[in-house]
Formats: structure tokens, sequence, C-alpha cells
């Protein structure tokens, strides 16, 4: 299975001739990232922000939705005042040949036992690291300590070139994780297999696979 990372949270993950692109986000929206141009199988939303809603950027290329993951969306509050603030997302969770992948969304509040449950035995989990909007790094660092997904991949956070400017960086969580787990990925693309070893992936945005 093929995952690559389109900045922000936006991913598009490809296996056995079908590819899902999760939460691409409105042109010019996010500081210092390229415009979504996609082409995808699916297309799917964690909520309906303008950095994760934008559906045009993809184009669906099959107009069907034979063989496709089904995909089981765990609504949490996207704040930690009860969605007062901020309202909800969805993590969302699928099954794709056998990876069973989670795209957390705008996480912004403690997951609850039964929440976490469905959570178990994650082969990919994408998870928002940056604070403010969301969980912060130290907030996300024992989320994945806890669930243990094999393949973690940290997700809206900023960088000295890209990202909001209330966000904080990948380090805030990377930090967190002895050395030898944490892999710097030197493109935005990777190859998750069965039975891998626990691991935080930080891709690299814009650098594409040689």
């Amino acid at each position: 299975m093929e995952v690559k990372w389109l900045g922000h949270s936006c991913f598009k993950i490809s296996h056995q001739g079908r590819s899902v692109v999760f939460d691409p986000f409105a042109p010019g929206s996010i500081p210092g990232l390229q415009d979504i141009h996609e082409t995808a199988d699916m297309v799917v939303c964690s909520h309906e922000h303008f950095d994760h809603n934008y559906r045009e950027a993809v184009e669906v290329s099959s107009g069907t939705t034979e063989g496709l993951p089904d995909v089981l969306a765990l609504s949490v509050d996207h704040d930690d005042k009860n969605g007062t603030l901020r309202g909800w997302s969805d993590i969302l969770i699928m099954n794709m040949d056998g990876f069973k992948i989670a795209h957390f969304g705008d996480l912004g509040c403690e997951l609850t036992e039964r929440q976490k449950k469905k959570l178990r035995n994650l082969d990919l989990a994408l998870v928002p690291v940056g604070g403010y909007y969301t969980i912060d790094g130290a907030q996300a660092a024992a989320l994945v300590k806890e669930l243990k997904p094999a393949v973690t991949i940290p997700m809206h956070y900023s960088s000295d070139s890209f990202g909001f400017d209330e966000i904080g960086y990948v380090d805030t969580f990377t930090e967190l994780f002895d050395r030898d787990m944490v892999h710097h990925i030197d493109c935005n693309t990777m190859t998750i297999e069965k039975g891998m070893a626990q691991q935080i992936a930080v891709l690299t945005y814009g650098k594409e696979r040689d």
C-alpha cells in the first residue's frame, strides 16, 4: 500500500489499482502549500472546514463504488470544550484489502475507551499533532503510545516553510519517542506493508520519490 502526503491533513492512499484521497484543502488556504490536483477512485473528508473538504481538488475516476472500501466515521469533538468552539470532526476508519487505516481528522479531545477500542490494531494512523485546532504533540504522542498503530504519520503541523502560524512543529510530537522509532522519509511517499515494526514516519512535503 502506498501513502502520499499532499500536505496538511491530505493524503492519497493507493493499493491494488484503487486509490482514496483524504481531506483535500481549498486552493490557497494553507500558507506554503501547493494546490491539490489529483485523480482517485474516492475522496473522503473528516469534516466541512475549508482546509479539509475541497472535494473539487480530486477528479473521481471510476464512477462506481464497486470494490471501494467502506468507511466508518467515528464522530469526535473538534476541541476540548465539547465541540462548542469548533464543532465536530470524524475519525475515518477504513479497511483497504486487509490494511486497517485511521485518519484522525481534526481530533481535538480525549477519546473514550469505547472509541479507542475501535482504533486498535491499526496498520496506519494519520494523526494531527500541531495543537491549537487539534490535539497537540504531547496529547498525540500519548494516544499513539496507547493505541500502538504499526505506522503513524503525523499531520496538521507547521514548519518554517508551510502551515498556519498558530500550530506547532512536528518535533513537539517526535521528540517524545525514542530516536530509533522515528523515521524521517526523504520524500512525500512511503510504502506500508503488513507486519511492519511500530514506527513514526515523518514524510517530506513536496519531494517526490525518485
